[in-house]
């Protein structure tokens, strides 16, 4: 292995953890293999999550291959490059992939068949839970240096902030969820909604379209369905009525989403008027009942 893999700190410094096979609901990999091509400039990424009750992952993103041999490929614990990362919780490299003498060989076979040799392969660790891994990889047996490895592992983190809120986000549903003939907690609700401002206030700091759109979907998590026919609002519109729902004044929505308190108003007075309300109070509640708001 010709990569330098970090004996302490960030991703690596995770060995001896132990895959989970509790995975908090189906959350997709998504754009995390593309991420990984453009962020390292390997020319082959793919990743995949640990199944639900199973000592293993499941490959199902794809990106710059050119066959499906690894698309839906189960690596095993322990098993091949993936599955020695997934076991032992720390990146894990090889120069040349069917000759290396670090890793076994189940998976030779679809590697083979998409005609990669250097592969490296990063778990997402989640609360000392191995929730994924993600690979990169070349055409060609050479090194692969400290740049793409450190590129590589901040993908990971990247992916493991989103599994994180995706998780709170379910914690927060489960939390303020009824019980048969009850009612929903207030104050649990209360918390729900500062969250759901919260997290769409940090939506637009994200850089990466593809992870603010993750973020933004974590968000719906926390917001009933929309009917089809319902009203919609525009992104800015909905941050600030966050915000409004969460008691927030004028002022102090424009202090939290970096605006001038004339445009928060603006945006409001904008919200209310597709929302059909008169004041603060009826946006909100009209916003609630479109399934824009928790």
């Amino acid at each position: 292995m010709q990569v330098s893999l970090p004996p302490n700190g960030g991703v690596g410094s995770r060995k001896g953890e132990q895959v989970t096979a509790e995975v908090t609901g189906v959350v997709e990999i998504g754009g995390a293999p593309a991420r990984l091509r453009r962020a390292t400039g390997l020319p082959v990424a793919f990743g995949g999550l640990v199944e639900p009750g199973r000592p293993r992952i499941r490959i199902t993103e794809l990106s710059g291959t050119t066959t499906a041999a690894l698309r839906s490929l189960a690596v095993t614990s322990g098993n091949g490059l993936g599955g020695k990362a997934v076991a032992l919780a720390r990146p894990c490299a090889v120069t040349d992939y069917s000759s290396s003498r670090q890793i076994s060989h189940e998976y030779d076979a679809p590697v083979a068949a998409e005609g990669i040799h250097s592969v490296l392969a990063v778990p997402v660790v989640v609360r000392r839970r191995v929730r994924g891994v993600l690979y990169g990889a070349l055409r060609s047996p050479q090194p692969l240096g400290d740049r793409v490895l450190g590129a590589a592992m901040a993908v990971a983190r990247d992916m493991e902030q989103a599994l994180v809120v995706r998780d709170e986000a379910r914690g927060l549903l489960a939390a303020v969820r009824p019980e048969p003939g009850g009612t929903q907690r207030g104050a649990a609700w209360e918390q729900v909604r500062e969250a759901h401002a919260a997290l769409r206030a940090l939506a637009p700091r994200i850089a990466d379209p593809e992870l603010r759109a993750e973020l933004l979907a974590a968000c719906g998590l926390l917001t009933a369905s929309r009917p089809a026919d319902g009203a919609s609002l525009a992104p800015r519109e909905l941050d600030v009525l966050s915000w409004v729902a969460a008691g927030a004044t004028n002022t102090a929505v424009a202090e939290r989403l970096g605006l001038r308190p004339e445009t928060v108003k603006g945006y409001l007075r904008s919200a209310m008027r597709k929302l059909g309300a008169h004041t603060r109070g009826e946006a909100v509640t009209a916003a609630r009942r479109a399934g824009l708001l928790p």
